[in-house]
């Protein structure tokens, strides 16, 4: 690590330490990581330099991989048999935010190419090049993508937080030592091992892979303590709020408006499909809006294991997403190509 990038990390990890104590003592759901997210995206917009490495996110997304695989059990498979509806439910969802989302982008000026891949809710790099390669503007692609990622994760824990009348969201019962600690030390083999798969968002579904055979035939679960789970979000939340350097507080400023109306279009047209998954498949509110809401996979999996919210049946429909989307968007892509 150059001696800049160092200084750039420390800085980030340092005012991420203050937000998250801020947002500690007031009270805020999910304080070590929306605290670190917060400060650091102010920091961002107000030109400082601040940064988390790319391998140094790569290594917490894989340890999240680890602890969100370990939430499968032997009794998981009677669940699955209820999921083919919520999973016909989430497309249907996928299909409607995203049209609602990019009508609103076509509004604020955006081409129609850049409107669609801006509001297609996952698979974000594929979306970004895709997006480009159909005459899109790559560069508003990502910033939308990129601030609707930052806005669900700010919006719904307060959301969780207000729906259970003002008491903090039940985090994880969290042991008070590592349990299987050991299998941090695969991590290391299955990177590259994921990316000669080729998974999609290997640095969390390879460990994530690895983590379920071994809980579901019983075997070893990773358990994280509070301090080992606290210091996951610290990372990752800077990490998220550290993307946005280079961009004047004014243009961030219309950009988060921008992304913000198109989120909560997208936020309500879900919340339909996800009453509607409540009511027929029998899952909890807030666990089913969370299944669908517009985040990445990785994100959403971090607020699954750190409020208790079903992580398994999150991280599936999250996933499902996703594949979806990168087997459809080349056809899509290709009728905008012919429709220019």
């Amino acid at each position: 690590m150059e001696r800049s990038e160092g200084t750039a990390l420390a800085r980030s990890l340092a005012i991420g330490a203050l937000g998250g104590l801020i947002f500690h003592l007031i009270g805020m759901p999910l304080a070590w990581m929306l605290g670190p997210l917060t400060a650091n995206l102010i920091a961002s917009a107000k030109g400082g330099d601040v940064r988390v490495p790319e391998p140094l996110r790569e290594a917490f997304i894989g340890v999240l991989g680890l602890v969100l695989g370990s939430q499968v059990t032997p009794q998981l498979a009677q669940r699955v048999l209820d999921w083919p509806l919520s999973a016909a439910l989430l497309l249907l969802g996928v299909a409607a935010s995203t049209a609602a989302a990019a009508a609103w982008y076509r509004r604020c000026g955006f081409d129609s190419v850049s409107a669609w891949f801006a509001s297609a809710p996952g698979a974000m790099t594929a979306m970004i090049l895709m997006g480009e390669k159909c005459g899109g503007d790559p560069r508003r692609i990502a910033i939308a993508q990129s601030l609707r990622i930052v806005l669900v994760i700010m919006i719904l824990p307060p959301l969780f937080w207000a729906y259970e009348g003002g008491a903090a969201p039940q985090a994880a019962e969290i042991e008070n030592g590592f349990a299987s600690a050991w299998m941090l030390l695969a991590l290391p083999l299955l990177f590259p091992l994921g990316r000669r798969l080729r998974l999609p968002s290997h640095t969390l579904l390879a460990p994530l892979l690895f983590a379920g055979l071994l809980s579901g035939f019983d075997i070893a679960s990773l358990r994280l303590p509070d301090w080992g789970m606290n210091v996951m979000l610290w990372v990752l939340g800077c990490a998220i709020g550290s993307r946005f350097r280079g961009l004047s507080s004014a243009r961030l400023g219309r950009y988060l408006f921008e992304a913000f109306i198109a989120t909560l279009l997208a936020l309500a047209v879900l919340a339909g499909f996800a009453e509607l998954i409540h009511r027929l498949v029998d899952v909890p509110r807030d666990v089913a809006l969370l299944a669908l809401a517009p985040g990445g996979i990785g994100e959403m999996a971090i607020l699954a294991v750190a409020l208790d919210l079903d992580p398994v049946f999150v991280a599936f429909h999250h996933l499902l997403r996703m594949v979806a989307l990168m087997l459809f968007a080349p056809f899509w892509a290709r009728w905008l190509l012919r429709t220019r």
